[in-house]
């Protein structure tokens, strides 16, 4: 995700939409904050994994926000000489999720988080069980 200029927000609603569609540049911008503001023991262990924004989901899975893929901390041995993991967020399913600006902000650190708790090995049921599915 890169450092560019920010955009404005588009002030459009795309079918289907509850808040204004940004644009993809300023999603990433957003995206980007989420990363920069998880805890500095969290940034130190992401190594090798990119995070990646796609427009839509999987057709099979429309609703989903994000994903990773990846072999998890808990389960690596040797761990070099791969590709990278990845953490991917759905920008069309985000959007269309959130109500307004506030809403998109918090709903993209809440996937970001998500996202990298599985990188940390910790599964949906755990997430469910300590209340932060």
């Amino acid at each position: 995700m890169g450092k560019g200029p920010q955009r404005a927000m588009a002030r459009h609603r795309g079918p289907g939409y509850a808040c204004p569609m940004n644009d993809r540049l300023r999603f990433e911008k957003l995206v980007a904050e989420a990363l920069d503001s998880l805890p500095p023991w969290v940034l130190e262990r992401l190594e090798n994994v990119e995070v990646l924004v796609e427009e839509h989901p999987p057709g099979d899975e429309p609703n989903l926000l994000g994903r990773y893929h990846g072999i998890p901390l808990t389960k690596r041995s040797t761990y070099w000489g791969v590709p990278p993991d990845t953490i991917t967020l759905y920008r069309s399913t985000i959007e269309r999720t959130a109500r307004e600006e506030n809403e998109l902000r918090r709903l993209i650190v809440h996937t970001v988080q998500h996202e990298v708790a599985h990188f940390f090995g910790i599964s949906d049921e755990r997430l469910r069980d300590i209340g932060a599915y």
